[in-house]
Formats: C-alpha cells, structure tokens, sequence
C-alpha cells in the first residue's frame, strides 16, 4: 500500500516544482495510490486555494479536480476510508516523540498517522519535515 501526502498528489494534478519528479517517481513505480476522504478534502482545497494565490487559474483548476475524478475511476487512486480515532491516537503519539524534534505541523502528523493506521509501505512527498517523521514512524519514505 502506497500512500502519497497532499504535496505529492498536488504535483500530480496541477504544474508545479514537483510536477515532473512526482511523475517520474509514478512511472517508475506504477502503482495505485491510497485516496482517504481526508486527502481528498486537503487535495481539493489545495487546488481551489492556488486559485487565490493566483498559481493557477479556474480553468486549471477545474481540469486538475477532473484529473482526481478520472485517477478514481482509472485505478491510479484507491478509495480508502480512514478510522478516525486510531488515526488521532497514532497522531497524539507521533507529536509527544518527534514534534519538539522535527518541528511538524499538525496536518502533516495526520498525514503519517494516517499512512501508519492503513499499514502502509510507502509514504511519498515533496516535505522534507514530513519526510523525516515519515521515517522514523517506521514508514519507507520518498521525498521527490
């Protein structure tokens, strides 16, 4: 099981520095990735804030969503449903050993949380702190 945090996927679906490392990494490791509710919820409104930020315009943003419809309905992203509390219990956890150390944030303590509650293998990035805690909770990690 594969799970990609929201800078990852964000590069997958709209331009951006990591667009082309985050491809690459795909298309040597084909694979379908984990899609939680949570990273659909983050992913989304990443996209709609690069619109604010005037990184993109609507109409990419608009193809970008579509791109996370078809990825669904294509395989390269797996419907997976979080529990909830183990992932808060695992992010409470994770914060008392490494936040004081490693400075993350809190989303990004979700994010590895989440990957380890699904059991995955693989946890890909483009955040180095996260990257950091991704690894020391046991996760093999990638940062592109």
């Amino acid at each position: 099981m594969v799970y990609a945090d929201t800078s990852f996927l964000f590069s997958l679906v709209l331009h951006d520095a990591n667009t082309a490392a985050a491809g690459a990494y795909l298309k040597g490791h084909p694979v379908s990735l984990v899609f939680t509710p949570w990273q659909r919820c983050e992913l989304q409104n990443a996209i709609r804030l690069s619109v604010w930020r005037g990184n993109s315009d609507a109409a990419a943003a608009k193809r970008a969503l579509e791109t996370i419809a078809a990825d669904l309905a294509a395989g390269n992203l797996t419907e997976t449903p979080l529990v909830w509390p183990e992932v808060l219990r695992i992010t409470e956890e994770l914060s008392e050993k490494h936040t004081a150390a490693l400075g993350v944030r809190s989303l990004d303590l979700l994010h590895v949380a989440a990957a380890v509650s699904l059991k995955a293998k693989t946890f890909l990035t483009c955040d180095g702190r996260q990257l950091a805690l991704a690894r020391v909770a046991g996760l093999s990690a990638s940062k592109v």
